[in-house]
């Protein structure tokens, strides 16, 4: 379980809604719902923030 420093969990946006974000159990999840209404969430690996729209972890890179 990663665990950010403050200094940088201060200046992370969440990159769908502009919200911030807050550590849980290793992922962030943004104090802003997304378009459909529920909080996103974004992964750590490493201890490295992957803020990715969930759309695009979804589906495989195209050719």
């Amino acid at each position: 379980m990663a665990n950010l420093p403050q200094q940088l969990l201060d200046v992370l946006r969440c990159p769908v809604t502009g919200s911030v974000l807050v550590e849980d159990g290793g992922r962030l999840i943004s104090t802003a719902p997304g378009p459909d209404g529920v909080l996103l969430e974004y992964r750590l690996e490493e201890g490295i923030p992957v803020l990715l729209r969930p759309e695009l972890l979804e589906n495989p890179a195209r050719p």
